[in-house]
């Protein structure tokens, strides 16, 4: 048996490659829409791609099971399970097979057990691994978005992103009778969970791959919680806010991705294109901060490129249903950018621009010193963008809290007759808010652009209690 590991960390998504070294076959678990890592690892290793299975219907990102099925012509594992609510839409492809609790299926000699593991969401089901060759008990289970390393998948994604009412309790009791069936099996087991730290998809994930059900049971705070009223409120309390792109990532994969052959190329556009652009459209500069600080097309919002997970900044702000126009550094930058985009179904890429379209036709984005804003703190309105937590262990006295993903729906909630200074810990978020904020017609915006170090020594901060 062959295991590999691949880890986007773009979204914090991790997907596995099981081979049968001596039959050749291969199984790939959650695979990411770009599928290019899987076909290099099957070829390098003498291996073909017969088995693809994903553990649940996504909502970080799109998934690439359609996409490696339709290249390989593998069969294609979903699950059967949940309710008429949460069945797959392409479930009638040719090459689609629908698994349910108890289900078996051989990958050569690697047998894999279809596990029924309801509560992150209600279809989700985990993989348990058999190495024939050489055993007669499992090895471990890919455990999907249900067991990270020291933590549990959230169950109310469907209620904070997609807006589902009332499934996010019920949500977390199913999660704990999930638990209590995980407590029956062995310790030795190797648990591969799916995300790793960074993930939205729980609350306190660990950085390292992968780990066992011995030591989750000792150390995961899930495990210690014996009272299921116990359990849901500590399941429930202090979750990361969800992604708003998150409900759109549950649609496309519940009907089912488009493949990447049916969508067109964004083109490279010049000066001359710019009349064209029609006012629906969205252009996303994804040059550094201070690239886009000294000048930038009128119109557009920034989202540096320059953080890793800079496409979950870009999902909290893209509208799906618009077309979307980049502004890059160079042509050879676009490849790259294209992926981490489409890994979360930004698909309507029309074209993109470089920076000499920026010659005539540019603006500024302004900046403030921490001193200077302690100078003028009476006269402005301070806009922490950072998260409830963050915000709650300290912030600047009479800031106004709004986190950065809330910020395109509650803009009616911000004034427009006093200057405004974004703020969070590093100053890369209240940048992108800054600039959300001019374009979208605030004439004073400034953004803090002394991170938490400096504005925290320098500016009066008060505490409040996380609710």
């Amino acid at each position: 048996m062959l295991l590999k590991y691949f880890y986007d960390e773009t979204l914090a998504q991790a997907s596995y490659l099981v081979g049968c070294t001596k039959t050749g076959e291969a199984l790939v678990i959650d695979p990411m829409r770009d599928i290019q890592p899987y076909l290099s690892a099957a070829a390098h290793h003498g291996l073909r791609i017969t088995h693809i299975a994903d553990t649940h219907i996504h909502a970080d990102y799109v998934s690439g099971a359609r996409e490696l099925g339709a290249a390989t012509g593998a069969m294609v594992y979903l699950s059967d399970m949940g309710d008429e609510h949460w069945k797959y839409g392409y479930a009638n492809d040719r090459n689609v097979i629908l698994v349910r609790d108890g289900d078996r299926f051989m990958v050569g000699n690697i047998q894999i057990d279809v596990l029924y593991t309801p509560g992150h969401t209600l279809e989700h089901i985990a993989f348990v691994v058999t190495d024939t060759a050489a055993a007669n008990e499992p090895i471990g289970v890919f455990t999907g978005d249900f067991m990270f390393v020291g933590d549990v998948g959230r169950p109310d994604l469907l209620e904070e992103a997609a807006g589902m009412v009332g499934t996010k309790e019920p949500g977390a009791r199913l999660q704990f009778a999930t638990l209590q069936r995980f407590k029956a099996l062995p310790d030795y087991l190797q648990i591969w969970p799916a995300h790793g730290a960074g993930s939205a998809c729980g609350k306190a994930l660990g950085a390292i791959p992968s780990t066992t059900l011995g030591y989750e049971k000792r150390f995961n705070p899930a495990f210690q919680i014996d009272d299921e009223n116990t359990f849901v409120k500590w399941l429930l309390d202090g979750q990361p806010e969800a992604p708003w792109y998150f409900a759109q990532m549950k649609k496309v994969n519940k009907l089912g991705p488009a493949l990447l052959r049916d969508i067109p190329t964004p083109r490279h556009l010049t000066t001359a294109d710019l009349p064209d652009i029609g006012n629906d459209a969205q252009i996303i500069d994804l040059r550094s901060r201070a690239a886009f600080t000294r000048g930038h097309l009128h119109g557009s919002f920034s989202v540096p490129a320059t953080d890793t997970m800079f496409s979950t900044y870009v999902g909290w702000f893209v509208d799906f249903n618009r077309p979307v126009y980049l502004v890059v550094n160079a042509d050879d930058d676009v490849a790259a950018l294209l992926v981490a985009l489409r890994a979360i179904g930004v698909d309507e890429i029309i074209g993109y621009f470089t920076p000499e379209v920026l010659a005539n036709n540019s603006e500024l984005l302004p900046t403030i010193s921490a001193q200077t804003l302690h100078e003028r703190i009476d006269t402005v309105t301070i806009l922490d963008v950072r998260g409830k937590t963050e915000f709650c262990a300290e912030h600047i006295m009479g800031a106004r809290h709004l986190q950065l993903g809330q910020l395109a729906r509650r803009l009616a909630e911000i004034p427009r007759d006093r200057t405004v200074i974004t703020q969070c810990a590093s100053g890369y978020r209240s940048h992108i808010a800054a600039s959300w904020l001019q374009a979208h017609g605030f004439e004073h915006v400034l953004n803090l652009e002394d991170g938490a170090p400096v504005w925290s020594r320098i500016l009066t901060t008060e505490t409040c209690t996380v609710n």
